[in-house]
């Protein structure tokens, strides 16, 4: 107890009079009296170079008032007592004296008389707590910049892992489509076999059975007349009494029914094996038929009423269009064709595959395909791949053509009614089929294009000419070929 006082008492003399706390870097002035080095600099200079002492009021020279090394040693001796867990004082081993300063200029620790009268005596020393707590602060500064990237570390690792994670399950569910898809094909694959394979077993076993019905009916013959030679031999074997009492009931029976036989008779040709396919013929008949599977399902379209023309007119669902006999009293929009009879469907496309099929029926003039939604649709529209228009279509009842440039001719030997829609938004094909088969797709012609923008399926119904052309274009809802 009354050592702590006395370390107190100690305290309160090692204060310093300007800020009334523990001197921190005392310096000295010329009149005797110490301050702390931070309340030295904050004291006024007057224009000679000279502060006041804040004690004595004396004018002393400001210029690099020297460290008071005894007081500091003091100052830290006490502080040391204050905290006694961080372990006794190193000691000087050449003046015997604790080590209470720092050099700056050597990086080492000194005690006071090494910072005075030693070999650091011209060097910058400062005492220890001081640096302690600079070197304290670094630390905690490069602590913080280690934490901090650690942290950054920390939160790529968790991208990464994150990353790989999302590629795990997306090859995962990328493999599982890939099995489905290879195993949708496999039982496609599986019941064109079976379905050729039947084709075959049952061509073979009609063919069989027909040669084995003749088979039977020759061996029939062959039994009959094997019968014959048997009984005219034995009748060669009787005497001549015996031969010639039966000769008369048994040759002319047997040449009777042996004329009768060779009436009937007919010669045996080979049958030659046709299941109605040739093997030639297997890969391009299968391919057709998984076409239609391997195609995007039909997308489920409707017409765009506020881009009919005025003449058209829409069923209700808007699944249906005509060209009516009166012009409609409609707001001429932006959208609406104002010359041709067109109208457009009311999605667009810019991206990925689409399959749309139109029921045509026996329209005898009509014209299908896809338009840039930055065409005009006000005045004549030219129909031409350079205007943004690619198109198909009859005329006549009986001239197919592709509006190129110059119009290509279609040698169509069918009229098909119905008709599907192939784009590769990507790739720029536009791809027009017969689809009146639910089996297989029938190619007509395709268009390569350079894409850009969203591009809508396009229908120009044609005028009605009286009545001639009056059947309507539908858009097919319900039919699906997966």
């Amino acid at each position: 107890m009354d050592r702590r006082w006395s370390v107190e008492s100690l305290e309160d003399q090692l204060r310093c009079p300007v800020c009334l706390e523990i001197f921190t870097e005392p310096l000295i002035l010329q009149c005797g009296h110490s301050y702390c080095r931070g309340c030295v600099r904050a004291i006024s200079v007057n224009p000679l170079g000279q502060l006041q002492c804040p004690v004595c009021r004396c004018a002393v020279d400001a210029d690099c008032p020297p460290p008071n090394v005894a007081l500091a040693r003091i100052v830290d001796a006490v502080r040391s007592l204050n905290t006694p867990d961080e372990g006794p004082l190193e000691i000087c081993a050449q003046h015997n004296n604790p080590l209470s300063l720092y050099c700056e200029d050597d990086r080492a620790l000194i005690c006071g008389l090494c910072g005075s009268i030693g070999a650091h005596r011209a060097h910058k020393v400062t005492p220890i707590n001081s640096v302690y707590s600079s070197m304290k602060e670094d630390i905690s500064c490069l602590m913080t910049e280690f934490q901090t990237q650690r942290r950054k570390l920390e939160e790529q690792i968790c991208k990464m892992d994150f990353n790989k994670s999302r590629i795990t399950n997306e090859s995962d569910v990328l493999k599982w489509v890939v099995r489905k898809e290879f195993g949708e094909l496999r039982r496609c694959l599986e019941l064109e076999e079976a379905g050729f394979m039947e084709k075959v077993e049952n061509a073979a076993s009609t063919l069989i059975s027909s040669i084995q019905r003749q088979a039977e009916h020759v061996s029939q013959l062959l039994a009959k007349i094997q019968s014959a030679e048997a009984t005219l031999d034995a009748l060669s074997n009787d005497g001549h009494l015996e031969f010639i009492a039966k000769y008369g009931s048994i040759a002319p029976r047997l040449r009777e029914g042996q004329q009768r036989e060779q009436r009937d008779e007919k010669i045996y040709s080979s049958i030659q094996f046709n299941p109605g396919f040739s093997h030639n013929d297997i890969k391009m008949y299968v391919w057709k038929r998984l076409h239609r599977r391997v195609l995007p399902a039909p997308e489920h379209l409707k017409f765009d009423p506020l881009t009919a023309h005025p003449m058209l007119h829409l069923s209700k669902d808007s699944t249906k269009v005509e060209c009516g006999i009166l012009l409609n009293r409609l707001p001429n929009n932006p959208e609406r064709f104002s010359y041709s009879y067109c109208v457009l469907a009311s999605r667009g496309f810019s991206s990925g595959k689409h399959y749309w099929e139109v029921q045509v029926g026996a329209k005898p003039k009509w014209r299908i395909g896809l338009i840039k939604g930055t065409a005009s649709r006000k005045g004549k529209l030219f129909k031409s791949p350079e205007n943004g228009v690619w198109l198909m279509g009859l005329r006549e009842g009986r001239l197919y053509e592709a509006f190129t440039t110059p119009r290509v001719v279609l040698p169509l030997s069918t009229h098909p009614q119905r008709l599907g829609v192939f784009l590769d938004y990507e790739s720029g094909q536009i791809t027009f089929y017969n689809a009146d088969s639910e089996d297989e797709l029938g190619f007509i012609y395709s268009y390569q294009a350079e894409l850009q923008g969203k591009v809508f399926p396009l229908f120009d119904v044609c005028w009605h000419e009286r009545g001639v052309n009056k059947l309507p274009l539908s858009l097919t809802q319900a039919l699906t070929h997966r």
